[in-house]
């Protein structure tokens, strides 16, 4: 075996081992940003791409959830700038194969972790969760969802772990107030 055979096995291993275990949670988070399926699809094909393109970048046995995270992250934003700077094209054939789709055929999400979510907390409370600003979003999604590390998700977000902890109190208050008479309604009595 050639060098660069023996390096491209390795590569392989790799991102069999340490990158694709992540692929549900990834598409997970990519759909709480993008709220569409194929969408978070592509931007997790991209991450995936961007992470074997890069591979030896990557340190073998860290933590490659939070370096493939922080790669879907970048490519979200780069794709978002991206799209702001050019005006959006409809298709027409699009726009009518649109309308020409029967709402009743019960397509759902393709995640079942989003399902269980969706139905753990239900509608209210994950309309809320959308509802927040994308940092606060991100945070609350990364830390009490993925269950990253403060530190992990100041290394996925790029800001100091004092920014996360303030922005997941935030976002945490957010959601109380939004949630309040959700809770109310429910029986649930606030808690001081």
């Amino acid at each position: 075996m050639t060098q660069e055979e023996v390096i491209k096995k390795e590569n392989d291993q790799t991102f069999e081992k340490e990158f694709l275990p992540h692929a549900d949670s990834l598409y997970n988070f990519a759909y709480h940003l993008v709220y569409n399926e194929d969408d978070a699809r592509d931007l997790v094909q991209d991450t995936y791409m961007k992470g074997y393109r890069f591979i030896k970048s990557y340190e073998r046995g860290t933590n490659a959830k939070a370096w493939l995270f922080k790669i879907l992250k970048n490519s979200f934003i780069n794709e978002y700038r991206r799209k702001t700077k050019t005006p959006r094209l409809v298709d027409y054939e699009d726009f009518i194969a649109y309308e020409d789709v029967d709402e009743s055929s019960g397509i759902g999400s393709l995640d079942l972790r989003t399902e269980m979510f969706q139905n753990l907390v239900g509608d209210e409370i994950s309309g809320a969760i959308n509802s927040l600003p994308a940092d606060f979003r991100t945070v609350i999604l990364l830390c009490d969802i993925e269950e990253f590390s403060y530190e992990e998700i100041a290394k996925i977000v790029d800001i100091p772990v004092g920014t996360v902890r303030s922005r997941l109190n935030r976002a945490r208050n957010m959601l109380k107030d939004k949630l309040r008479n959700y809770a109310h309604q429910k029986g649930i009595k606030e808690m001081r």
